[in-house]
């Protein structure tokens, strides 16, 4: 999405797989980054092509679900990294006071302070060389149908998701409603990311159409229906997030060292070997049905094609936990930089020659079984077995199989005792991607008694299957 005249260009740089919108700004020979993914060659390339200067790097906030590239990108061009008030970033950057106004050009953008998400949150305000009002890029302060989750930055009993819903309230009515209803919305992230709950697919909208759709922007809302409204039903952010925030707060590693060490390509042997060491992890990105038909023992499938980085998220709690790769061949590079997003930077090589170079090799082949919905189908009429559903309680409580049990992925290390080891069982998620997931992890830990359901939930319903609404009975 682009606005552009012949004064000023605003273009969104989305990232699917993120959920995630960066944004480049440009104007008479000079541009800006707004949350710049790690990679910086777009940004880099973008500015060549324009024949611009990029002057500054506008972060919104210590970002939480990726790892900025604010430090390379300022290493790289001389742009100052720009923070709102009350950051302490761990490297130089430009601490913005409430107001204060950044010329691009015959841009201006105007920073406004908009606690709640976190303390430094702000919003940029790009107005034209005439104070007019055009766009504000809102972080995570502002989303299309929704608002920042407000429990990332809480301090001990000091300051609470309470006490930050209720500055988020007071950002939103203070700073961003009293604007004019034609100025365009252009959020940090969309549906599928953690930072909200409640997010549109659209990536771009009207301040005026917010206030007309966006729960939280009710105009008789009062301060308490809105904290009770924004925290009803948040689940809790996934693991990696805080050290994200570290990340983004004191610096990293520069993204061509990650990309070299990550591209060391392992024959066979070399990769048998190190994946034997302790604490190596081998990360399998393959698709789910071809991951099934035939792995290296061990390996975590989860595919590059899906939700990968908020998987890869959820699923290995430490940054710094070493991993090896198989990957489809051609893709090492994009995995690596995709694990790099969200701060994995500890990629010690990948499998050259891909699976079919192990098994060539005559090495031992992992599989998980998969039987089709309609085959499933005649064997739950017949008698029940065991089934485990991993998809999110929500979506357990719209509808499930009577019988299965949920025990949702992002969980599923805390309930591996639920698995019974001396009989089959059987998994699921809405389409495979997840069940492949989590039998893989399961795998991974000992279980050779797993089946996963081919299409999911949405297959053995098309197969005549019966679905039960009600709670979600999830494990607690």
């Amino acid at each position: 999405m682009m606005l552009t005249d012949r004064n000023m260009t605003i273009e969104q740089m989305y990232t699917g797989c993120l959920a995630q919108g960066a944004y480049y700004l440009a104007s008479g020979g000079e541009a800006a980054v707004v949350d710049p993914l790690r990679e910086i060659k777009p940004y880099l390339e973008r500015a060549e092509s324009d024949g611009v200067r990029i002057k500054y790097i506008f972060e919104t906030h210590f970002h939480a679900d990726f790892v900025s590239g604010h430090v390379d990108l300022a290493r790289a061009t001389g742009a100052t990294i720009v923070y709102g008030p009350s950051a302490r970033p761990g490297f130089e950057a430009h601490i913005a006071r409430d107001g204060e106004v950044f010329a691009i050009g015959r841009m201006r953008v105007r920073v406004l302070h908009t606690p709640g998400h976190t303390l430094e949150s702000v919003c940029y305000l790009v107005q034209d060389e005439a104070g007019n009002d055009h766009a504000l890029l809102t972080g995570d302060t502002l989303f299309i149908g929704d608002v920042g989750r407000p429990d990332l930055a809480q301090q001990g009993g000091r300051l609470t998701q309470e006490d930050l819903a209720g500055m988020l309230f007071n950002s939103l009515r203070g700073k961003i409603m009293p604007l004019g209803d034609h100025v365009l919305v252009y959020p940090a992230h969309g549906a599928g990311s953690a930072c909200g709950k409640n997010m549109s697919k659209e990536t771009v909208s009207t301040l005026g159409e917010q206030k007309k759709h966006n729960y939280a922007l009710r105009a008789d809302m009062t301060r308490e229906e809105f904290i009770a409204e924004v925290l009803h039903g948040l689940q809790p952010p996934p693991a990696y997030f805080p050290q994200n925030v570290q990340l983004n707060k004191g610096g990293y590693e520069d993204i061509d060292q990650v990309l070299q060490r990550g591209l060391t390509p392992l024959p066979v042997a070399a990769f048998a070997e190190a994946a034997g060491r302790p604490g190596v992890l081998l990360l399998d990105t393959r698709k789910p049905e071809v991951f099934a038909r035939g792995f290296v023992p061990g390996a975590v499938n989860i595919g590059l094609d899906g939700s990968f980085a908020p998987w890869v998220g959820a699923l290995i709690p430490d940054l710094r936990q070493p991993l090896l790769l198989v990957t489809e061949p051609g893709r090492e590079e994009e995995t690596v930089t995709r694990l790099s997003r969200v701060g994995y930077d500890q990629v010690a090589g990948y499998l050259a020659g891909g699976f079919e170079a192990w098994q060539g090799a005559g090495r031992t082949v992992g599989t998980v079984p998969s039987v089709a919905a309609g085959a499933f189908a005649d064997l739950y009429r017949a008698a029940p077995p065991v089934v485990v559903d991993v998809r999110k309680p929500a979506e357990f409580a719209a509808g499930h199989l009577p019988g299965a049990v949920n025990l949702p992925l992002d969980t599923l290390g805390e309930h591996l005792a639920q698995f019974p080891k001396d009989q089959p069982v059987y998994v699921h998620c809405a389409g495979g991607y997840r069940s492949m997931i989590a039998c893989s992890v399961l795998k991974a830990r000992g279980w050779d008694n797993l089946t996963n359901i081919a299409g999911g939930f949405a297959a053995m319903t098309q197969a005549g299957l019966p679905a039960v609404q009600e709670e979600a009975a999830s494990a607690k």
